[in-house]
């Protein structure tokens, strides 16, 4: 028969609740910032990113601030501007900034993603992205040799 220690067992409960308290605390810390997680949510790596909305054949994007590691359709921290891959009735793509507060998250050593540090570079806020170069040379390349066929169709009819 074991003999237990009412003390030991009332200070074993103690530390056990305190454990479970504890380890709700952190899981309701990474659910939500705003639950005093604050801390954890300063320190958290960003990144500015598209996040897609509109229809299946209209696509429409918004440029927000999200945590590196959750989806882009999670809840954003901030809307940062949109961009609207189609082009108007003049053939042109519209874009939107808020360059200051752009300039203030990347202060705060936001990442950007590929297609929006492109699309800075479009717009004189950074250097142009070497994807652009490439995808422009590739479109020059592409036009001689469908003008170098067209020539020599025109020439053998």
């Amino acid at each position: 028969m074991y003999l237990y220690n009412f003390n030991n067992l009332k200070i074993l409960n103690i530390i056990l609740l305190k454990s479970n308290i504890m380890r709700a605390f952190r899981l309701l810390k990474k659910l939500m910032p705003s639950s005093g997680g604050g801390d954890d949510f300063e320190k958290a790596k960003k990144s500015i990113r598209l996040a897609r909305y509109g229809c299946a054949n209209r696509p429409f994007y918004h440029i927000v601030v999200v945590l590196q590691r959750r989806d882009c359709k999670s809840h954003p921290i901030e809307q940062l501007g949109t961009y609207d891959p189609m082009e108007n009735h003049y053939g042109e793509k519209l874009v939107s900034f808020n360059l200051e507060r752009i300039k203030y998250w990347m202060a705060k050593k936001a990442r950007l993603s590929n297609p929006v540090a492109e699309l800075l570079g479009l717009a004189g806020f950074l250097p142009i992205h070497p994807h652009t170069y490439m995808t422009a040379w590739r479109n020059r390349q592409r036009s001689k040799t469908e003008s170098k066929q067209n020539e020599t169709a025109t020439a053998t009819s």
